[in-house]
């Protein structure tokens, strides 16, 4: 046990942690003024609902002892044999701490999700899918990267969580969006964000909070973790530079918003590289990562699904680019626990990482649509059209936002 990895790790999970309400402070100033009750509600009830099923099965079920590369079994339910001494994947940290740092990952997960279906799902179906998705699509994925799964047993690279969370989460944003349908009177009127001050203010927290999600996926205060805290800085200040000059070249001006989404998109694609690759390797990361999710918004117009807040974006496509560039740039010189990867002489990397990034989308897509299908057949995914029309705020929990 050390005492200085102990302390490093309870605060990078208190980072974690900040990252959801930081995410609800994100989301909520992007949506009209009549649904940000409702939209920052899904961030903070993941809070209580992750926490709960975690405890329970969740963790037995993502780390726990592996069953056939699939899946953990339920030794560890209830935290049955999780207590204060170092545990099998951390050697310096009690092992009830590392159950506490993977669970503030378990929580934001789902919580990205809903900026895709924001301003028209009925609370009721939300809190059912949260329960059925972080079931049936984290645990096993979790497990299957980081557990003792099949992908981390190929010998694939996710330091902290893109195929894990941004590509998992991405591929279901996209399934919600196209599932539950657009907004009323999407591509007829605007839909301006209400509140873009409350959104960078989110966006600073969720900066903050990834240097605790990138530098702590290191489990140690070292050498490793320094690496990822750097990589991470740079990637997201280059991408927020990169978003906002490919706005500027083919919109006439740079915006907040730009500037706020692009240092997002890099933290997302950084994210699987972080502790694999150099600071030079970041740079460019973080470049092709503001461009290519720039113009992955831009393409949401032409392909005219209503995913809200860009999850697809942002976190499905920038945590793609993020797990493929780490098949690329992923070096041995900077982490010996690591791999080489294509521009450092091994291609096979590369290949690795894509199998298991798309396999993951598979996954995703089939299972979240079969949960989305049977909470509609069952409960109902919308609210009704008055419902929308005032607001889900006063629909769904009889409160407002403002009052003046």
């Amino acid at each position: 046990m050390n005492s200085g990895d102990t302390a490093f790790m309870l605060i990078a999970t208190a980072m974690v942690m900040l990252m959801t309400p930081g995410l609800a402070l994100f989301y909520g100033g992007l949506v009209r003024s009549k649904n940000i009750l409702t939209t920052m509600m899904h961030s903070f009830a993941c809070l209580g609902i992750v926490s709960i099923i975690w405890v329970v099965y969740g963790y037995s079920l993502a780390f726990g002892p592996d069953v056939g590369g699939i899946i953990g079994n339920l030794d560890w339910a209830l935290l049955n044999g999780v207590g204060l001494e170092p545990g099998r994947y951390a050697a310096t940290i009690p092992h009830l701490l590392f159950c506490a740092f993977q669970l503030m990952f378990a929580i934001i997960t789902p919580a990205l999700i809903t900026g895709a279906w924001a301003e028209r799902m009925k609370f009721s179906a939300y809190l059912i899918f949260t329960t059925l998705w972080i079931t049936l699509v984290y645990f096993p994925v979790c497990h299957w990267v980081w557990g003792g799964g099949w992908i981390g047993g190929l010998g694939g690279l996710d330091f902290a969580g893109g195929t894990v969370i941004h590509i998992n989460s991405g591929a279901a944003a996209l399934v919600a969006a196209l599932v539950i349908g657009k907004r009323k009177g999407f591509g007829k009127e605007a839909f301006h964000p209400h509140n873009l001050p409350m959104t960078m203010l989110g966006a600073g927290l969720l900066w903050f909070g990834w240097f605790g999600f990138n530098a702590g996926s290191a489990l140690a205060a070292g050498q490793t973790a320094t690496l990822a805290f750097f990589t991470t800085q740079v990637a997201a200040g280059t991408a927020a530079l990169a978003w906002i000059v490919a706005e500027w070249f083919m919109q006439g001006k740079p915006t907040t918003l730009g500037v706020a989404s692009g240092a997002v998109a890099g933290l997302v694609a950084i994210t699987p590289a972080a502790g694999f690759v150099s600071p030079l390797a970041a740079i460019i990361i973080g470049l092709v990562a503001g461009v290519l999710c720039y113009l992955a918004v831009l393409m949401k117009a032409k392909l005219g699904y209503d995913d809200a807040l860009d999850v697809v974006a942002v976190h499905g496509v920038g945590g793609l680019w993020g797990a493929l560039a780490t098949g690329l740039f992923a070096s041995l010189a900077w982490n010996p626990a690591g791999a080489n990867g294509l521009f450092h002489g091994n291609p096979d990397q590369f290949g690795i990482q894509a199998y298991g990034a798309f396999a993951t989308i598979a996954y995703s897509v089939v299972v979240t649509f079969i949960i989305l299908k049977a909470i509609d057949w069952t409960v109902g995914l919308r609210v009704k059209v008055d419902e929308e029309n005032q607001g889900l705020d006063l629909s769904q929990h009889s409160e407002i936002g403002y009052t003046f």
